[in-house]
């Protein structure tokens, strides 16, 4: 069985998604989660599932080798970024490359980048007269949304839509299509 960690730097909606998605699968499990905010609610949400999780700070993810040893220690195979905010630094993405995904709620390229997450990618959206938004799940890079593209999902955007009614939409292909397509990138390895 593989071995999915989780970073996560918020309230952990798609971590809960994907740790209840595979606990009835057979080809992996989530087995921890990873925080840089010792506040988030997605520990709550890991607690609740009996998931092990770990906060760190800037210094241990950048300046030591503190998150490599956890990972190695859990035996992971599989990073999953969910909501994560920080830049992977190089040598993690070297340790799991083609092994590390995520997820943006746009269809990159467009509004993708630096500061570009949750509400501030669907106001842009919505600002911008866009008639289609979605999800884009790729591959983690030293860029941030710059990896190669796995997948996208899309949806329309009403005339009527706001930011919040956005999210709520492109929330729903985040919850359908990422457990899928981790599962299926997992079954490749």
């Amino acid at each position: 069985m593989n071995n999915i960690a989780i970073f996560a730097s918020g309230s952990g909606t798609n971590a809960e998604n994907l740790i209840k998605y595979f606990s009835t699968e057979k080809a992996a499990r989530v087995s921890l989660v990873l925080t840089n905010r010792a506040d988030a609610y997605v520990i709550e949400r890991a607690a609740l599932h009996s998931v092990r999780c770990e906060v760190f700070d800037r210094n241990d993810f950048y300046n030591t080798d503190r998150v490599a040893q956890i990972l190695r220690a859990e035996e992971i195979d599989f990073i999953v970024l969910a909501g994560f905010l920080w830049l992977v630094p190089e040598g993690l993405i070297n340790s799991f490359k083609g092994r590390m995904v995520n997820i943006h709620p746009a269809l990159l390229p467009s509004y993708g980048g630096k500061g570009m997450y949750g509400q501030r990618v669907h106001r842009a959206v919505i600002e911008n007269g866009d008639k289609k938004s979605g999800i884009t799940i790729h591959y983690v890079n030293e860029v941030y949304d710059a990896g190669d593209i796995i997948f996208q999902a899309s949806c329309d955007i009403d005339i009527h839509d706001s930011a919040e009614s956005l999210a709520a939409k492109i929330h729903k292909l985040e919850y359908r299509y990422y457990p899928e397509v981790v599962k299926k990138l997992i079954e490749e390895l």
